[in-house]
């Protein structure tokens, strides 16, 4: 039984791990740590079975791998910062 709407789901599968991505990023300073905890969080989520639908999986590695990406960017961007600042 599904408790959560279809549009929700949608919503959900859209942002949430990506979002869960850079704030883990923000949490442990390390991208691959989060992108690891957040797959973990994901695969917890559907071994108990909240989600059922094969697209709303692909949704969420879409998400992902945005998150990731734009994690994996942030933190190129704060290293530049640091450095220029250094000299």
């Amino acid at each position: 039984m599904e408790t959560l709407s279809l549009s929700t789901q949608i919503t959900l599968a859209i942002f949430a791990p990506a979002l869960l991505v850079v704030l883990f990023t923000r949490i442990t300073f390390n991208h691959y740590v989060a992108l690891i905890l957040t797959v973990a969080l994901f695969a917890a989520s559907v071994y108990a079975g909240h989600t059922h639908r094969w697209w709303i999986y692909i949704l969420d590695a879409a998400s992902l791998t945005l998150g990731f990406w734009y994690a994996t960017h942030m933190k190129n961007r704060n290293k530049n910062k640091k450095k220029s600042a250094s000299h």
